[in-house]
C-alpha cells in the first residue's frame, strides 16, 4: 500500500473510532432489547414532554462528557496522524511525502528518468504529470489532482507511449534520435511535432529491426533507440561507397584512422568511428549518421589523441615506448591510459621539448615513434604505481561546484544537465576523456576497473544503478542530476541506491 492510500486509510479509521466512543457514550445508561419497545416508549415519552432542562439537569441516558468522564478517557488515547494530509491537488512547490509515491509510479511508467523520489514536486515532476495526462486524454495543467492521481495509480495504467499528433520536448527527443540513425532525412523535421513523418520514421525504425510496427514510441521501442543493438538506416559496416572513402581519408586526416582508404567500411573504420565519435561528444555506435558526417567535415572536428580513461592497443603501444625510454615501468604496461601513464607522458613532452599536458596527440605520438626521442635522465627515475589521491577529490569538487544546476533530459552542460550528462561533463572537467554514455551505456563500459559490490565504493567512483548515475562522494554521499529533485544534488547514497545498484567504475586508483 502506497503512503497515499495509507494516509486515507488512517483518517477513515480515526474517524469510525471516534464515531463509536460519542455512540457508546451515549448509550450506557440503557439498554434497549428487541422485545421492549413498550419501555421504550415509556421512557421516551417524558423526555419529551418535560420542558428544557436547567444546566444543572442531565438527560436521561447521556453521560455528561467531563474532562475526567468516560469519553474523555476513550478519546484521549486515540491515534494522531504524525503528519499532514495527503493534499488533493499537488504541483510545483509541494513537499509531502505522498510526492515521493508519486514519482516513483511515474518512474515505473516511464514518464520520468529513473531516480531516488523525493518529497518535492519540482518542474521535472510537473513535466511528467503533463505528458502522463497528454496521454490519457487529461488537462494538461501539470497538477496531480484526484482525477489525475487515480489514474495514475491504477493498476491498469498504460506505459509510457508517444503517438501522431502529440507534442513535446519528449516528442523532440525522440526525433533528434531518428535524425542520428538516419530515419528522419533532415534536421528540420526535428520539431517537437509527432507528425507523419516521424510516424513514418519510427515505422522503418520498427520493421529493420524486427519489432512491432505500431507507429508509436512505447516501452520496447524507447529501449531500442538508445540500445547497441540498434540497427541504423546508414552507412554501416559491409557498406562500398564514395561516401565511405571521403569519410576514412577525412578520418586518417585527423588521426583516427590506421589503415589506407579503400572505400570499403570494414572494422578499422567502425573503430575509427567510434574513436571519432568519442572525441566529439557524439552518441557513440560506430555508425555514420547525419549528426558524425557533419561533425567529420566541421572545422571544429578534434583530431585524434590519447589521453587518461583510453583503454585500448595504442595505449599499449605508447606504454611500451614510454617503459623503452626510462619514462615507465614496464609492470605499468597494461593497456588502460591511468595517472601513472599521464605523469610518465607528461615527463616525457617536458624532456623533450613539447607542450606538456598530458596525452599523446600527433606531436608526441610522432616523437615517440620517431626514434630520436631523449630518454628519461638519471636520476630522476620512472613513473611507477600508485594514484593521485588529489585526482579524486578534484572530481567530488567538480561536481559539487555544480550543486544546483537544473536538469534537463539530454543537457550535458555547463549549466544544465541530466544525470549521464552531467558524469560526463564533470570527468571531462577531470582530465578524463570520456565520451557520453547513457546510464544504460554505463552498464558495459568496459575500460575502467569494475566494483561489483556497493560496500566496496569509494569516493571518485562512478556509481550505476538502474535507469541512473552518479559521482560517488565521501562518507557513504553521492553528487548527481536528479530528476526527482529538478536539480544537481549532494545527498545520503542509502537504501533505494543499494536496492538499485548494478555497479560501480574505479576511474583512478
Amino acid at each position: 500500500m502506497t503512503r497515499y492510500m495509507r494516509h486515507r486509510t488512517r483518517i477513515f479509521m480515526i474517524t469510525v473510532v471516534l464515531t463509536a466512543a460519542i455512540l457508546n457514550g451515549c448509550g450506557s445508561q440503557t439498554d434497549v432489547s428487541e422485545n421492549s419497545s413498550q419501555e421504550v416508549q415509556e421512557t421516551l415519552v417524558p423526555v419529551v414532554a418535560e420542558t428544557q432542562p436547567e444546566e444543572s439537569q442531565v438527560i436521561q441516558g447521556l453521560d455528561q462528557l467531563t474532562m475526567d468522564g468516560p469519553d474523555y478517557n476513550t478519546l484521549k488515547n486515540l491515534p494522531v496522524p504524525e503528519t499532514e494530509p495527503v493534499p488533493d491537488y499537488m504541483r510545483t512547490g509541494t513537499e509531502h511525502e505522498a510526492v515521493a509515491d508519486l514519482q516513483e509510479r511515474l518512474m515505473e511508467l516511464g514518464f520520468m528518468d529513473n531516480d531516488e523520489p523525493t518529497d518535492y514536486y519540482g518542474e521535472m515532476t510537473k513535466r511528467a504529470v503533463e505528458i502522463f495526462q497528454r496521454q490519457n486524454g487529461l488537462t494538461m495543467d501539470g497538477i496531480a489532482g484526484p482525477s489525475t492521481l487515480e489514474a495514475i495509480m491504477d493498476p491498469e495504467a498504460k506505459y509510457y507511449a508517444a503517438a501522431k499528433g502529440e507534442e513535446g520536448t519528449d516528442i523532440q527527443r525522440i526525433q533528434e534520435r531518428l535524425y542520428e540513425l538516419g530515419y528522419l532525412e533532415s534536421q528540420d523535421l526535428v520539431t517537437g511535432n509527432f507528425g507523419e513523418r516521424t510516424e513514418e520514421a519510427v515505422l522503418k525504425l520498427q520493421e529493420i529491426n524486427g519489432i512491432t510496427q505500431d507507429g508509436k514510441v512505447g516501452r520496447q521501442t524507447t529501449n531500442l533507440l538508445y540500445s547497441d543493438a540498434v540497427q541504423p538506416n546508414m552507412l554501416t559496416f559491409g557498406e562500398k561507397s564514395q561516401v565511405v572513402l571521403a569519410a576514412q581519408e577525412r578520418l586518417r586526416a585527423l588521426g583516427y584512422m590506421t589503415s589506407a582508404p579503400d572505400g570499403n567500411y570494414g572494422l578499422d573504420t567502425t573503430a575509427a568511428v567510434k574513436q571519432f565519435q568519442s572525441k566529439n561528444d557524439l552518441v557513440v555506435d560506430g555508425y555514420l549518421g547525419p549528426s558524425t558526417r557533419l561533425a567529420l567535415n566541421s572545422s571544429d572536428a578534434v583530431p585524434n589523441g590519447v589521453g587518461l580513461g583510453d583503454q585500448n592497443e595504442t595505449v599499449t603501444r605508447i606504454q611500451q615506448l614510454l617503459s623503452q625510454y626510462g619514462y615507465l615501468s614496464s609492470a605499468n604496461v597494461t593497456g588502460y591510459f591511468g595517472e601513472v601513464t599521464e605523469k610518465a607522458v607528461k615527463n616525457f613532452q617536458s624532456s623533450n621539448g613539447l607542450s606538456s599536458d598530458g596525452s599523446v596527440g600527433v606531436q608526441t605520438m610522432a616523437k615517440l615513434t620517431g626514434g630520436n626521442a631523449r630518454k628519461q635522465s638519471s636520476g630522476s627515475g620512472s613513473s611507477s604505481g600508485g594514484t593521485v589521491s588529489g585526482s579524486a577529490s578534484r572530481l567530488i569538487s567538480i561536481a559539487k561546484s555544480k550543486l544546483g544546476c537544473r536538469y534537463v533530459w539530454g543537457a550535458k552542460g555547463p549549466n544544465s544537465f541530466d544525470c549521464s550528462g552531467f558524469v560526463y561533463w564533470c570527468l571531462n572537467q577531470a582530465g578524463v576523456k570520456q565520451s557520453y554514455l547513457t546510464s544504460y551505456g554505463w552498464r558495459s563500459v568496459g575500460k575502467y576497473t569494475k566494483v561489483t559490490s556497493f560496500s566496496k565504493l569509494k569516493a571518485g567512483d562512478i556509481i550505476v544503478v538502474s535507469g541512473h548515475v552518479g559521482i560517488v562522494a565521501e562518507n557513504g554521499t553521492v553528487v548527481d542530476a536528479s530528476s526527482g529533485n529538478g536539480k544537481v544534488v549532494h545527498r545520503s547514497m542509502g537504501n533505494w541506491w543499494k536496492r538499485n545498484f548494478i555497479c560501480g567504475w574505479r576511474i583512478f586508483g
